[in-house]
């Protein structure tokens, strides 16, 4: 019996690997499917019916879009029934797939909003950014999007600046037409909040305004929407993470850059329960901003209000799948959704489908060195804490800390005046995820920070080592952050091996002292996301591999994915390059 389970986990292993090594080669194309992209396909439609009932909207071709899925999967109900005639439909397929056809215009490149995630019987959406006119006009021309004529190279060409004064004055109806079909879309949906992870109101390419947002749309068609702006770096950060030896912890954005124009604007009725400080955002590392972006999201999704949610950046084929993934994984490791799933089969499923199904450009990232698709599942050791979890739990009862959710994580990052340790942080600064004292005070109306965070900051931050970052302290040598291998996740952060059998945890450059051997205690959560990002390290070190930025740390990252890739029964064949 152990044989045969062994036997199917190297299976399953070999699966994710084999999934990858495509992933780094190809680009999906909807009307470029070979046989292994159709295998994959089909694998993803098996996962998502181990546990919903769902219809197809169908994309064959890539007709509707080019680089969205060819079967796109609707979920409409949680249900483990195999029998396929005891499912009945809750929406009119039909209706949404002519919803779908008509608002594709209104976004970018074609990537209309799209059902991905259910939860609670809400729809977990994503999408590209609202088209502005100089593609809209550029890509189809005014007399197609009135003639009802079709243009196959819609999903596949670039922007086309237009500078005809007569075309351009026909926004207003032009605008009124699909951004009217893109709202129809959203509703049936359900959906009510948009998160928008611009940081720019509109993309300008060609000195034009190519793509616009749902929060300056001037006509103001999506006021019945609740509009969050929550600013996070685009694809290029992340080559600053690749080059600090795939290292998030001090590593800032520089907020100050001249296009970066959107603050970070959130409802007061999403700040109230979450004890974070939003003003701080300019002055949050990767990890941070990371993690209190996801918590936001959760929270939302975990709200009483029954309606769904939608996620996008500007194209929607990276930061966009960074969170739908992180969503859907953290959703998982509570059981909310995906309950029959193993931690193979999950992985399998959102590196399928969240990421290679729906576009994003590996092969190019990977050349260019920026590296958000490790990053998201390397990230998992940060949310382990049950403080991303939503199942909600009871208060506790008869404590001081009665006015608060507190728990062993809370307790663990708690400041070492507060809990009497003899180790003091450093006095420069210390990533901790965030304050557990008293959450502050916020306005009762969305909040508007454009203007505080650099003021907030600027004492902190070093000087710039290149136009999009900022870093604070000294980075961590890579050498002293490796974890050992049954310890490293038990932190939000890494650490290294001595230190974890020390009992310190490691944040940025700060040793934190931890009461006892260990403070956080495993639990579900924790191991089932710890096994998850085991089996993406040993898949990516034996088929991408990471690129080392200096000799000193090309043993550090060799021997910790070689590590993982024992652990699980792959071996690392070119794990530095």
């Amino acid at each position: 019996m152990a044989a045969a389970v062994s036997g199917a986990t190297a299976r399953k292993s070999e699966e994710i690997a084999d999934l990858i090594d495509l992933f780094s080669k190809t680009q999906y194309r909807a009307k470029e499917v070979t046989p292994r992209v159709d295998r994959i396909e089909k694998r993803c439609l098996e996962l998502f019916g181990r546990d919903y009932k769902f219809s197809i909207v169908q994309n064959s071709n890539g007709e509707v879009c080019g680089h969205y899925p060819r079967q796109i999967v609707y979920l409409e109900y949680e249900s483990t029934e195999p029998n396929k005639e005891s499912f009945e439909s809750t929406v009119q397929i039909s209706k949404l797939q002519d919803l779908v056809n008509r608002s594709k215009l209104a976004r970018c490149r074609g990537r209309f909003v799209c059902p991905v995630i259910l939860y609670n019987g809400k729809h977990v959406c994503r999408s590209s950014t609202l088209a502005g006119w100089g593609e809209l006009y550029g890509r189809t021309g005014y007399n197609y999007i009135f003639s009802g004529g079709s243009d196959d190279t819609w999903a596949e060409s670039e922007e086309v600046p237009e500078d005809d004064t007569a075309v351009r004055n026909g926004d207003s109806q032009l605008f009124d037409k699909v951004r009217g079909s893109d709202i129809k879309l959203l509703k049936y949906l359900s959906v009510r909040f948009i998160c928008d992870l611009m940081v720019e109101n509109k993309k300008v390419k060609f000195g034009l305004n190519v793509t616009s947002s749902e929060k300056v749309d001037k006509a103001q068609r999506y006021a019945d929407f609740t509009l969050l702006s929550v600013p996070y770096p685009g694809c290029e950060f992340f080559k600053d993470y690749k080059d600090r030896d795939y290292t998030a912890e001090g590593l800032v954005f520089n907020w100050n850059q001249d296009f970066v124009d959107a603050p970070l604007t959130i409802p007061a009725c999403f700040t109230k329960n979450l004890n974070i400080d939003w003003r701080e955002y300019q002055s949050w590392d990767l990890v941070q901003q990371t993690q209190n972006y996801l918590k936001l999201l959760l929270h939302i999704i975990n709200s009483d209000d029954e309606s769904g949610l939608l996620v996008h950046c500007i194209s929607g084929w990276d930061r966009t799948p960074l969170f739908v993934s992180l969503l859907r994984l953290s959703l998982w490791a509570d059981g909310a959704v995906h309950a029959s799933l193993e931690p193979a089969e999950i992985l399998y499923l959102t590196i399928a489908y969240d990421w290679f199904l729906f576009g994003h450009m590996l092969p190019d990232r990977l050349s260019k060195g920026e590296e958000i698709f490790f990053f998201c599942f390397n990230f998992l050791k940060h949310i382990v804490s049950e403080k991303f979890s939503v199942i909600r739990k009871q208060r506790r009862k008869n404590s001081q800390f009665k006015d608060t959710d507190f728990t062993v994580d809370d307790l663990c990052q708690l400041k070492s005046r507060d809990r009497g340790s003899v180790t003091s942080l450093s006095s420069d600064f210390s990533l901790i995820t965030e304050d557990t004292s008293a959450p502050s005070s916020l306005p009762p109306e969305p909040v508007d920070l454009i203007s505080i965070g650099p003021q907030a900051s600027s004492g902190r931050k070093a000087m710039n080592s290149s136009p999009q970052t900022v870093f604070w302290n000294r980075p961590v040598p890579f050498e002293e952050r490796l974890p050992h291998p049954l310890t490293e996740g038990r932190s939000s952060s890494s650490s290294s091996s001595n230190q974890s059998e020390q009992g310190f945890i490691r944040t940025g450059s700060s040793p934190l002292a931890v009461p006892g051997t260990r403070c956080m205690y495993g639990s579900e959560r924790q191991a089932r996301l710890e096994a998850v990002r085991e089996l993406f390290l040993a898949a990516y070190s034996s088929t991408v591999g990471l690129k080392s930025s200096s000799p000193s740390s090309s043993g550090a990252i060799s021997g910790l994915l070689e590590q993982f890739a024992r652990g699980v029964g792959l071996r690392g064949t070119n794990a530095i390059v």
